[in-house]
């Protein structure tokens, strides 16, 4: 989860997240590349004479400025299409969640089990335990196998959310009358913390996700004792 003076992306806890800040490091590097080569030619300008009889066209420049700028972007578009198309992969998920959007609080049903369904509402800040985050954890919490392939299917009733955790690369918009599906890969145990990220109205920033991985076995038990 994110912590207090962290500059960096959240530590990765699926293969798709981790080619998301593979891609971003490759990006940041051309940038500041981009940055140094354009920072040197401005300060170059303050030492510049202000004249230059012998200089009528520069048409060498020129087609250096524009076809320069088209490798460049090349380089960032081709990894960009291809982590796209990652993302969008779907391969035989065994697990499908359908999480719904209200005001302010999501509802979740696990499909392939009966009578597995909850709401899961921010607890207050009155209410928190000592090891409970404010505005972060809820009162249920998503119970999920890792090492699996999760389908997660998303709506909402009233307004536009977005259903985001950012250690899993997880974003889906939740519209009403309209059902968004996305899938993810937890590649470690542990408790993972998300938000709405969507401006849906006063209070959406109060809409936490919290999800739990644990162990198929585990998960296997879980569903037992839920039923």
């Amino acid at each position: 989860m994110a912590t207090w003076s962290n500059l960096n992306l959240q530590n990765s806890a699926s293969p798709l997240m981790e080619q998301i800040i593979f891609f971003h490091d490759h990006t940041l590097v051309i940038l500041i590349m981009i940055t140094i080569l354009v920072g040197y030619l401005m300060l170059n300008l303050f030492f510049n004479k202000y004249i230059n009889r012998f200089l009528l066209e520069g048409q060498l420049i020129e087609m250096i400025w524009t076809i320069l700028p088209a490798i460049t972007l090349i380089f960032i578009a081709l990894p960009s299409l291809r982590l796209l198309y990652l993302l969008d992969e779907l391969n035989n998920p065994l697990i499908t969640l359908k999480s719904i959007g209200h005001q302010w609080y999501w509802s979740y049903e696990y499909s392939d089990f009966h009578n597995i369904e909850f709401d899961s509402y921010m607890i207050p800040a009155n209410e928190l335990l000592n090891n409970n985050f404010r505005l972060l954890d809820v009162d249920n919490r998503i119970v999920l196998p890792m090492n699996n392939q999760i389908r997660i299917m998303v709506t909402a009733t009233d307004v536009i959310h977005s259903w985001t955790i950012p250690s899993l690369g997880v974003k889906v918009d939740a519209n009403p009358g309209r059902l968004n599906q996305t899938n993810f890969f937890i590649n470690r145990p542990g408790i993972f913390y998300g938000q709405c990220s969507e401006i849906c109205g006063a209070n959406h920033s109060f809409m936490p996700i919290v999800i739990e991985s644990i162990s198929i076995k585990n998960f296997i038990n879980w569903v037992n004792n839920y039923s």
